[in-house]
């Protein structure tokens, strides 16, 4: 185990698979006592469990606590798992807010209940915890948070439009993850100088999450994999206050600027392929096919939606 987060205790929402599990695994395999949570039932236990990735992180050797909480729900004290990771753990020292909801459908045929979902997830649930999490993290002079948003957030540039379906229908997701970014940089801004560190990380395009590989047809060259999305969050949850907080990242380029090693998820072995020099002819390819000069046919991302 590295010792970058030696001492610390992270929260890790959404934690039972896919972004979020991988972040808990790198943040565990550098000392952090993690809490990790995510819906009690949130199906598809072939891909990935709550149970399951607790047991991954404790074979890494740290202490590990999870908590069924369903982040979407509006009825619930989100204050109350703060307390529990507290009472367990100590004082959470790095919030991590990867649950989330989405989808890409025209705008009239979103419902405003579905509406509220997305917006429960994708803002609420993050505003909650900062609130209950960021008062300690003041009191002690130390702390990161870092939202996961989306590259849905950012506008598509026309006429004439890209045909992507992120383009098109990304009204909902694409808005709650622009409130997200926007809402992070003024929050960095704010605590700034109090030695707390507020960022934003994005796929450079898709994360290969369980649930996207199975459901979707992506063209691989969208595909990054989780180890990359993982470097880039531990570089952000151990970086220094002082000079890298307020900014809304996407996890390559973080790595290119950076020059940082990308690491296994037990932060072991460099990952082939995926280190700084290789990562700049992807993520070309991957722009490339945001502007839409690379097309790929049907993608079959609306099947995952809420999965």
């Amino acid at each position: 185990m590295g010792e970058a987060c030696a001492g610390r205790v992270a929260l890790v929402t959404g934690a039972s698979r896919g972004i979020g599990k991988a972040i808990a695994l790198r943040l565990a395999a550098e000392g952090a006592a993690v809490a990790i949570c995510s819906r009690p039932s949130p199906g598809m236990a072939q891909l990935g469990t709550l149970q399951g990735a607790r047991d991954e992180l404790a074979a890494l050797g740290g202490k590990v606590l999870a908590i069924p909480f369903d982040m979407g729900d509006p009825s619930l004290d989100r204050a109350t798992l703060v307390d529990q990771v507290e009472a367990e753990l100590g004082p959470v020292d790095i919030l991590v807010n990867n649950a989330a909801a989405g989808g890409f459908r025209p705008f009239m045929e979103w419902t405003d209940e579905q509406m509220a979902r997305v917006l429960e997830l994708n803002f609420w649930s993050c505003w909650h915890l900062i609130r209950r999490t960021l008062p300690g993290m003041r009191e002690r002079g130390r702390g990161w948070i870092l939202n996961v948003s989306s590259q849905t957030a950012v506008g598509p540039q026309g006429p004439p439009f890209p045909p992507t379906q992120p383009a098109r229908f990304g009204t909902i997701y694409g808005g709650s993850k622009a409130f997200l970014d926007r809402w992070t940089t003024s929050l960095g801004v704010e605590t700034f100088g109090e030695g707390i560190a507020v960022n934003t990380i994005a796929p450079e395009a898709a994360a290969a999450t369980e649930v996207l590989v199975e459901f979707s047809d992506l063209p691989d060259y969208l595909y990054e994999p989780l180890e990359t999305m993982a470097e880039g969050a531990l570089a952000l949850c151990t970086a220094d206050p002082a000079t890298l907080t307020g900014q809304i990242t996407t996890s390559l380029q973080l790595l290119v600027d950076l020059q940082r090693p990308v690491y296994d998820l037990a932060g072991r072995e460099l990952v082939a392929g995926w280190q700084p020099a290789d990562i700049p002819a992807r993520i070309e390819k991957m722009a490339q096919h945001s502007r839409g000069e690379l097309r790929s046919g049907p993608t079959g991302v609306e099947r995952v939606t809420n999965r």
